[in-house]
This record gives C-alpha cells, sequence and structure tokens, in this order.
C-alpha cells in the first residue's frame, strides 16, 4: 500500500509538471528590448497623431457632425501611414499593445522607453517612503500639500493624491485605446470598457487593471487637501490664489471621470459591436482629456479654468505655487 502511495504521488507529481510546462508553452514570449524600443517609438508618433487630431475634434468650430467624420478619417489614414513607414501592421501593433498591457516586466521595460523618449516620468513610481520627495512649506500648509504631491495614508504605494490620479488615468487611457483594437469584437470593447470604469471608479467595477483608488478619489483628494493648505494658517497669497488653480483643474479631471464612466457604461449595454465601436472613439478621446485637458473654448490652449483643466494643469499649478514659495 506504502509503494502504491508513493507511484500515485509520483505519478501526480510527473503531471504537475508536464502541465506547467505545457502552461509555459503556451503563454506568449516576452518582446525583446529591441522590440519595445521599436513599439514605443511607434507608440509615442501615433499618440502624437491623436493629440492633434483630439485637439481639432475638440474645437468648436469643428463640432459638425461631417468635420468630425473627416477628423476621424485623417486619424485613422495617418495611423496608418505611421505605421507603413515603421514596418508594422496594425495587427502586430495591437498585439504588443497588448502584451504591454498584461505582462507587468515588458510594461516597466515599455514605461522606462517611454520616459526616456518623452521626458514623462514613469507611472506609478511615486512613493512615500521617507522624507518627502519634492520640499513643501513647514506647517499644516505644507502637510495638506504633501499628501497631494508626495504621499498619502491610503493610496496604492502611499504615493501623492495627484500622481495616484495620474496612474489610474494613464490606465484608463490605455484600456480605452485597446477597446478600439477591434472594432468588430464587442466582448473586447466592453471587456475593456469595463477596465477604463475599474481605473477611473473601483467602487462601480471592483476588479481590473486599475490600482484599486481610482482617477475619481484621487482627483477630488488632490483638490480637497490643496483647498485645506490654503486655508491653514500661515497660508500665503501665493498658495492661496495657486490652490484655486490645482482644485479647479482637478474637479474638472473628476467631472470627465465621470463622463468616461457613462460612455463606458453605454458601451456595456450595446448589443451590437457596430452601436459600440461609435462609442469608443469618444471613450478614448476622453480618457486622454483625463490628463491632458481639453480646449473647450477653442482659443488654441488648455488652461486650468473650469471645463477645461485636467491632471496635467494641476500639476503644472503645485510647481507654481511651490515655485512661488522658496
Amino acid at each position: 500500500m506504502q509503494f502504491l502511495n508513493k507511484a500515485k504521488a509520483g505519478l501526480l507529481l510527473v503531471c504537475i509538471t508536464a502541465l506547467s510546462a505545457a502552461g509555459a508553452q503556451q503563454a506568449p514570449p516576452p518582446m525583446s528590448k529591441a522590440e519595445i524600443d521599436a513599439f514605443a517609438k511607434v507608440y509615442v508618433a501615433i499618440n502624437k497623431v491623436r493629440d492633434s487630431i483630439d485637439a481639432q475634434l475638440a474645437m468648436a468650430k469643428n463640432k459638425k457632425p461631417e468635420l468630425q467624420s473627416q477628423l476621424q478619417d485623417a486619424l485613422r489614414s495617418q495611423i496608418a501611414e505611421v505605421l507603413h513607414h515603421n514596418g508594422m501592421t496594425d495587427a502586430e501593433y495591437q498585439r504588443k499593445t497588448y502584451l504591454v498591457s498584461v505582462d507587468n516586466d515588458t510594461r516597466k521595460m515599455f514605461d522606462s522607453t517611454i520616459a526616456k523618449l518623452t521626458g514623462a516620468p514613469i507611472p506609478g513610481q511615486v512613493v512615500a517612503t521617507g522624507p518627502p520627495k519634492v520640499p513643501v512649506p513647514a506647517g499644516a500648509v505644507g502637510t495638506h500639500i504633501g499628501h497631494v504631491i508626495n504621499g498619502f495614508s491610503d493610496t496604492p504605494d502611499g504615493m501623492g493624491l495627484l500622481p495616484a490620479a495620474m496612474a489610474e488615468a494613464r490606465i484608463a487611457a490605455q484600456h480605452a485605446t485597446l477597446a478600439g483594437r477591434d472594432p468588430t469584437n464587442l466582448a473586447n470593447m466592453q471587456l475593456h470598457a469595463g477596465h477604463v470604469i475599474n481605473a477611473c471608479d473601483p467602487t462601480i467595477v471592483p476588479m481590473g487593471p486599475g490600482r484599486g483608488y481610482g482617477v475619481k478619489k484621487a482627483a477630488l483628494g488632490a483638490a480637497n487637501h490643496i483647498e485645506l493648505a490654503a486655508k491653514a494658517p500661515g497660508a500665503s497669497p501665493n498658495v492661496v490664489m495657486h490652490s484655486v488653480h490645482v482644485a479647479t483643474a482637478a474637479r474638472a479631471a473628476a467631472d470627465r471621470a465621470d463622463q468616461v464612466i457613462a460612455v463606458a457604461k453605454q458601451i456595456q449595454a450595446a448589443t451590437s459591436a457596430a452601436d459600440a465601436a461609435k462609442l469608443v472613439s469618444q471613450l478614448a478621446s476622453l480618457a486622454d482629456q483625463l490628463i491632458k485637458g481639453v480646449d473647450a473654448n477653442a482659443d488654441g490652449k488648455i488652461t486650468w479654468e473650469k471645463g477645461e483643466g485636467g491632471l496635467q494643469q494641476a500639476d503644472e499649478h503645485v510647481k507654481l505655487m511651490l515655485a512661488g514659495e522658496k
């Protein structure tokens, strides 16, 4: 009997090993450093095209349906041209976008490469450990500003509220883009619409690729704490002035998160791929605006003012606030 038990155990171990090996063989191979570098360059180029077209789509003079359609056609044409000049097919680009979204090691290398190409900070790298990374004023004023930019008690990795909002917004924008990779696949569009909601507000969709905090909660937290800084004893006129700018832009981003969620819910409720596909482009545009804001009055610039500002403008005015305190 003891021999039979040992034999069964040995057979079980062999089966488990074989299954593990089979699973490893089925897993998609990681992208090489050279592939990531090449993909990152194409990704940046396509984002520049999207930024340009999105800015034109947002202009009041281009709100007519026929102009919107022409701009969407221009977007598709310019993206196809970028892919062609870089020797990459759309299917290959979408596959690599997917790999970057699901493989953590690949994502880290990709984010690092993007940071080198654009000068943007690596997402999710602001961790509040030890002294604040950014010098802030003394007292309660500095405490609340520190909560906005350096660290807060319940955020992912203890990062500041504004960096937390940005990290979640990048995830939302990425999955809004993934939703459009196959406009004939209703299930895929609805899956990524749920991922977008998760990154914006995990109380609505608890499971997903987000950090579990949400753009909306983090942006509103940043607005609240920058206003607390302005109300604290000893707040300078400089802090009081820029707190209005930061809070207004952050709240606009939170409002935009609600718009993103509303469109994503419409995609989830769609009964055909054609109906969902009509909304996916709108979802991607709104998700990009979480950070970048939007030129609502079509004057050629995006400011902190109500309806225009995004997380980027909030961040800019925190830096202006701190520069004025030196």
